[in-house]
């Protein structure tokens, strides 16, 4: 599934013509190279992989002052055919894709030390806690400035609270492991539910 070719393709039908930075601009301002898994630094390519392929077109070429040359591009007809097939690829599926951390646990953690794999999966947990709590710090600058949508902050909220939930299920995890090493749920870190929020929420 190619998030970034479904993110230009999207903004160029939503928005009209527009050249890469402006494009690349859209994609920083949301952050949707952090939750989204779009490509942000493949943008440019992709554009023009899609206008070989007829996706796109190139309007004109833009220059400003001392800028370098931009180049608009507007979807085509092929374009938004495209587009419509990858909305639907990456609305229908109720799955996500692989899960290393599943496989690793079920199949390879057997033998490990209790107390390496607690602080890896501590170490996993805080990392996951700091981006969701930066994601919906971006969220809320966004909805106070006016920058999204009902649906774009919606995507995001999406985000943070799968994410909220994947810190409780570290906590959880934490606190039976730390029940086989015979800790309570005192000395266990993360051991209360409450850990598990997020800041703000």
């Amino acid at each position: 599934m190619n998030l970034t070719r479904l993110m230009a393709l999207g903004t160029l039908a939503r928005y009209g013509p527009q050249h890469g930075h402006q494009i690349r601009r859209l994609a920083e301002l949301t952050n949707v190279g952090e939750w989204g898994g779009v490509s942000v630094g493949a943008l440019y390519r992709e554009l023009r992989a899609m206008e070989s392929e007829g996706l796109v077109e190139a309007l004109r070429t833009e220059k400003v002052g001392k800028r370098p040359e931009r180049t608009v591009y507007e979807i085509t007809r092929d374009g938004c055919l495209e587009l419509t097939a990858l909305r639907e690829q990456a609305i229908r599926p109720l799955m996500s894709g692989p899960d290393p951390l599943g496989v690793a646990l079920t199949f390879a953690a057997d033998g490990m030390d209790r107390e390496e794999l607690r602080r890896m999966l501590r170490a996993r947990r805080e990392k996951l806690a700091i981006s969701g709590a930066e994601i919906a710090a971006d969220l809320k600058r966004l909805q106070e400035k006016g920058f999204i949508d009902v649906l774009a902050a919606a995507i995001m909220r999406r985000v943070v609270l799968t994410i909220e939930t994947e810190v409780r299920w570290h906590d959880e995890l934490d606190a039976t492991l730390a029940g086989e090493s015979g800790e309570t749920d005192e000395t266990a870190p993360g051991g209360s539910s409450e850990t598990g929020a997020l800041p703000g929420f």
